[in-house]
Order: structure tokens, then C-alpha cells, then sequence
């Protein structure tokens, strides 16, 4: 009884407070740790003198694992768990985090005891068509009046495939007032009809007022006619009641159309935001980094520009009515499913100018800048002639949109200077292995005999992210260096209503060995400077094991890191520190200042996760990192020591 009087307590003093401003940092209540993504924290406890005396203060496993028999709506498919990629919340000492089946837990912040669990068998309906096995990022959190008693209250969302759920956050109960029965078919007001099995949740939404906002996901594979569509949803947050939806590919009477040719908007999905997006909570905008059309490779079916893929759109978050866009890549063909990750949304002062920015990081390899307010670039973005298709029935666009600041954070375009170097002979296979096909130029389009495409389709930036911190206008981006070949070949009808499709066999182009076909660093995280355009610092983040130790390379004096290809990214703490595992199977702490590696702890498997710190009411600051896939999922909760024993 005193804890749930305490509970309540607590609860009601935040109940009045916006939730990215409560504790002054001490919670994490958004999964970016505030609505406008910046990732950043104001604690200081944990900082770059003590940051190598961090040690484990427990763990927590979700114990998924694979489930054979069910055969939809993949056929000869188990169901399996893919990777843990929570970012957990905490609010007072609660965290509250979901587990790649879907399951919703809310765990005691100071100790990783279970308080509550909601099961939504989401893996009932099959293995997710996403490739990856299931996956889920976080949750959102909505806190605010009940209007039957007065009092406050707390609602948990979960958006589960084509579910939208509503928990209460005391018992992680669904709410039956919610839709029915504590949830909405996220399909019953799209654009045309969708089969549910098709379409995935893998990103949190987003609370805005009383109003809980969704993306979806597809899988690139699917690429029929009236596949799933893109469409940005609201419901109300207390009654579930649809209040407004946004068509990422525009329909009829909309703007945008005529960049659809051949009225190819009516029947052609995908134009998904699948990552995590951000909010101007003053302002009431929300900033979307839009996904690819269908399909990835080949949009012989789609000619034109291809509003809104591939774009960054700012919408009323109100009324879902288009603010402004830009669109980041013209008519697709790379996966570079335009921004990627959340746009990060901080103050920064441009030649005496302050600007209200909105910074965006591409799968492209190339930072947009935007004055998040009227939609004006920054610094110029230049259209640039690019390579130009040869594949029949194809038209590639004639440009591509270039910032002229900052400098791209990874290698555009692929050359021979490009290849792995270790050893004379590994150079010389490389040189060998590329002769057949198309490269150099940045976004060289895919082709019958092969083109290598660097940035890769896993990028550059990835849904991760950026860290900005607002105090100095400082962004903080993981990105990597891998290529890819895209090689079209016809496509089987059974499977693809298209001419053409990727050979997803010769995807991740490699030496006969497996190494990889770049020189290192394989991933970086690069400091940026939205003050000036200026990179400050870039170091390599990680390790690539099946490099370092391949027998190949046995006696040969190698990099001290590599850096590792991984889609995730950082945290930036008033401490001095940048956060993250970058994809690796470490966990790193960097000095935000110089670049320095300072603290490194090995996870014992790869993470795939954004990390987030916070603090509980006894006064600890606490570090969480998920890792892991599987039945090797596991969350990784780090502290300082005991003080009597800190130096």
C-alpha cells in the first residue's frame, strides 16, 4: 500500500510538467531523451575523469526464443526474435521497455526488478516480413488528466504491426476505453486496402498533446500493386478515435501528384517513415525522414521524382497538413530511404545569425541542415549532374541534391583507391573483383552488369541517428563505410510485379576470402560543428572481428581499430561524453571534446541499440545499452561504484 501511495505521489507532482522536462534530466521519458531527438543529457556524474570506473549494476533478459511451425505469412519460415534494439524510457525510477516479440516491460530503474509485463502475441500471426526476425525500438509515453476521476494519468503505446495499444502505465493493462478494447487497426483508414500481415511497426510514436502519432513499416521486398502505403496516422490518446493521416505518396487532388508520372501514385506503396521522428514541441511540427517507394532498385514503374519519398517533411503536428519538404534523393534507387534516423532539432548561431535548425543525416553519407522553421537549407544544397541509367525501361533522375556544408561524413562513390589495401595481394584480388562492374560517381545507378554503390544501402547514417548537444551546436554522428553491389536481374513475376530486381545473392560484395572489399575505417563517429559547417574530429568506432582475426590477415600489422558497420547511434552527456556501441560488440565512451576513446566495455555480442542514461531518486546515474539477438538478447545496466569507494 505505501508503495503504490508513493507511486502516486510521485506521479502527480510530474503529472503537471511536460515530460522532456522533468527531473532537469534525471528521467529519459522520449525516446530520443527529449521530443526534438537530441539524445543529449545534462547529468554529470558520470563524466570523462570517472568514466572508466563504470561497472555492470545489473542485467536483464527478455529470454525470447525461435518458434517453429508457423508458416505465414512467410512460408517455410519459423518465427524468430531478430535484434534488441530497445532504448528503454525511464520516468521516477520506472523504466518502461519492449522486447523484439513485441512484449511490453516495466522494470524498477534502481534494480531491474519486474513490476509488469503486457504480452501482445504479436508472434501468433507468423514471422514479420521484415527479414531481420522480429524487431521493436520503444515505446512512447503519454501523461496527463483522466477525465473520469480528475487525477493523473499515465498511458504506455505500443504500436505492434498493424496494432495500436494503449497500457495503462500503473498495471501495463490495455485501457478499454482505447478503440476497442485497449487498441486500433492502424489499416482501417488507409489509403487503399492493406493486407495486415504486411505491414510492421518497428519505430515508437509520438505524443503530441493528446494525440499519439504513427509511421509503419514494410519490407523492401514486397513490391506488388497497392502494396502497403506510407501513411503518417493520429489518434486520440484517450478514446483511440482517428483525428488525422498524412499520404506519404500523394493521391488524388493532393500535392505531388505529378511527380508520380503515369498516374502511378494510385497503385505503387512503400514511401514508408519506418525510424524513430521528431517533434518541435513548442511549435507543434513534426520533422519525418520518408522511406523508399517500391521497389528499391528499379523504378521503371514509377517514373518521376517520387514525393515524399526520400524526403524531409515537417507536418502541423495538429493537423497533419504539410508545413514544408525537401527531398533528399530523386526517384530512388539506392535504399537510401532519404534521411535516416530521427532529425535532430537544436539552436545553433550561423554568421551572427540564430537559427532554429533541424539536422538531418543521410544514409547518403551527407548532413542537411534546414532552419526547421521556414524549410530554407542552411548552407546551399546544390543540384549536381549524377550517372544516368542504362537499364531498359529505366530513367534515372539527371541530378542529385549536394550539400554544400558540412562535408559529407563518409566516402561518396566508389574507386580503386577505395579497395582493401592490407597486403599486396588482397589489392590486387580487389582490383580483379571489381573489373566487371559499374563505380565511381557517387549514386551510380544499379545495373544489369553490376554497379558498386558506396554509401551502401545500410549507409552512411542509419535510423540511429545523430546526438546534437544544444549548448554548443555540436552534432555527433555514427556512420560506416560499407558498398554494396546492386546488380538488376529480371524478376520473377511470382514474386515481384516488376521488370527488374536487385540479385539480392551478390548484395554484400566481398573478396572470395569474405573480407570486405573496402579498406578501413568501417565505421566512424565524426563531430560536427552547425555553428560554422566544420568537422572538428572524426575517429573510428569499434572493431571488425572477422577482419582482425581472418587467417589472411595473420601477421599483418593492422589499424588499432577498424571501426564496425552498424545502424546505431550515440548519446552526448553534459559530462563530456559521447555514448555508444556504433554496431560493435563494445560499448564506448568517448571524450565529446577531442575524440579520445576513454571507457570501453565488451558486451560479449554485437548491439544494435541506442543507448540512454538517467538517474534515480537515490542519486545514481545509470548508463543502459541493449545487445544482443536472439536468445543472446540482453540489457546492459552500468553505474559508478558505491561513492566510498570511487577515486
Amino acid at each position: 500500500m505505501l508503495k503504490t501511495m508513493l507511486w502516486l505521489g510521485s506521479f502527480a507532482a510530474a503529472a503537471a510538467v511536460p515530460l522532456h522536462a522533468q527531473g532537469a534530466g534525471r528521467n529519459w521519458p522520449v525516446y530520443g531523451g527529449d521530443p526534438g531527438g537530441t539524445k543529449y543529457s545534462t547529468l554529470t556524474q558520470i563524466n570523462r575523469e570517472n568514466v572508466k570506473q563504470l561497472e555492470v549494476a545489473w542485467t536483464w533478459e527478455p529470454k525470447e526464443k525461435r518458434i517453429p511451425g508457423p508458416r505465414r505469412p512467410i512460408p517455410g519460415q519459423d518465427v524468430r526474435p531478430g535484434s534488441f534494439e530497445v532504448t528503454p524510457l525511464v520516468i521516477n525510477d520506472t523504466m518502461y521497455l519492449v522486447t523484439p516479440y513485441n512484449r511490453v516491460f516495466a522494470l524498477d530503474a534502481r534494480t531491474g526488478k519486474e513490476l509488469w509485463s503486457y504480452d501482445p502475441r504479436a508472434y501468433e500471426w507468423g514471422q514479420v516480413p521484415n527479414g531481420t526476425g522480429y524487431v521493436h525500438r520503444g515505446v512512447a509515453v503519454w501523461t496527463g488528466t483522466n477525465e473520469r476521476t480528475g487525477g493523473p494519468e499515465r498511458r504506455i503505446f505500443l504500436n505492434s504491426r498493424w496494432r495500436l495499444i494503449a497500457l495503462d502505465a500503473a498495471t501495463g493493462k490495455p485501457i478499454p476505453s482505447f478503440g476497442d478494447q485497449g487498441e486500433v487497426d492502424l489499416t482501417e483508414s488507409l489509403t487503399w486496402h492493406t493486407l495486415r500481415l504486411h505491414y510492421t511497426q518497428t519505430s515508437p510514436p509520438v505524443v503530441y498533446k493528446d494525440l499519439v502519432i504513427v509511421g509503419n513499416g514494410v519490407w523492401d521486398g514486397f513490391v506488388y500493386r497497392n502494396d502497403p502505403p506510407g501513411t503518417m496516422q493520429a489518434f486520440d490518446v484517450r478514446t483511440g478515435k482517428f483525428a488525422w493521416k498524412f499520404n506519404l505518396i500523394p493521391q488524388d487532388g493532393e500535392y505531388g501528384t505529378e511527380t508520380w508520372e503515369d498516374e502511378s501514385w494510385r497503385y505503387w506503396g512503400h514511401s514508408n517513415v519506418w525510424a524513430p521522428f521528431t517533434l518541435d514541441e513548442q511549435r507543434g511540427r513534426l520533422y519525418l525522414p520518408v522511406g523508399m517507394p517500391s521497389s528499391d532498385y528499379y523504378g521503371g514503374h514509377r517514373k518521376g521524382d517520387n514525393l515524399f519519398a526520400e524526403s524531409l517533411l515537417c507536418l502541423d503536428a495538429a493537423t497533419g497538413r504539410r508545413v514544408w519538404h525537401f527531398q533528399l534523393v530523386h526517384h530512388g534507387l539506392w535504399d537510401y530511404d532519404g534521411a535516416a534516423g530521427p532529425p535532430a532539432l537544436l539552436t545553433i548561431r550561423v554568421n551572427g545569425k540564430t537559427i532554429d535548425a533541424v539536422a538531418a543525416t543521410g544514409k547518403t553519407g551527407m548532413l542537411y541542415v534546414f532552419d526547421r522553421v521556414t524549410g530554407q537549407p542552411v548552407w546551399p544544397i546544390e543540384e549536381r549532374p549524377v550517372p544516368q541509367s542504362d537499364v531498359p525501361g529505366e530513367r534515372t533522375s539527371p541530378t542529385q541534391p549536394f550539400p554544400t556544408r558540412p562535408k559529407p561524413y563518409v566516402r561518396l562513390g566508389f574507386t580503386e583507391n577505395d579497395v582493401i589495401d592490407f597486403t599486396p595481394e588482397l589489392k590486387a584480388q580487389a582490383l580483379e573483383l571489381i573489373k566487371p562492374y559499374r563505380y565511381g560517381a557517387p549514386f551510380m545507378p544499379p545495373s544489369l552488369q553490376g554497379s558498386i554503390s558506396l554509401p551502401g544501402i545500410i549507409g552512411g547514417a542509419n535510423w540511429g541517428g545523430p546526438a546534437a548537444d544544444p549548448e554548443t551546436g555540436i552534432l555527433y554522428v555514427k556512420a560506416s563505410n560499407s558498398a554494396n553491389l546492386l546488380r538488376l536481374e529480371k524478376a520473377d513475376p511470382a514474386l515481384a510485379e516488376s521488370d527488374y530486381e536487385v540479385d539480392r545473392r551478390t548484395r554484400d560484395i566481398r573478396l572470395p576470402n569474405g573480407l570486405p572489399i573496402l579498406k578501413p575505417p568501417y565505421g566512424t563517429l565524426t563531430a560536427i560543428d552547425l555553428n560554422t559547417g566544420e568537422h572538428l574530429w572524426q575517429v573510428p568506432v569499434g572493431d571488425m572481428p572477422n577482419v582482425r582475426y581472418h587467417p589472411a590477415l595473420q601477421g599483418v600489422e593492422l589499424p588499432e581499430k577498424l571501426g564496425a558497420v552498424g545502424v546505431n547511434g550515440p548519446v552526448v552527456t553534459k559530462g563530456g561524453l559521447v555514448i555508444l556501441s556504433g554496431g560493435s560488440m563494445s560499448l564506448n565512451g568517448f571524450d565529446k571534446k577531442t575524440g579520445a576513446l576513454l571507457w570501453e566495455f565488451d558486451l560479449g555480442d554485437r548491439s544494435n541499440a541506442n543507448p540512454m542514461t538517467y538517474e534515480t531518486s537515490d542519486g545514481r546515474q545509470f548508463v543502459v545499452i541493449a545487445a544482443g539477438a536472439g536468445e543472446s538478447a540482453k540489457l546492459w545496466v552500468f553505474s559508478l561504484p558505491p561513492a566510498p569507494t570511487r577515486r
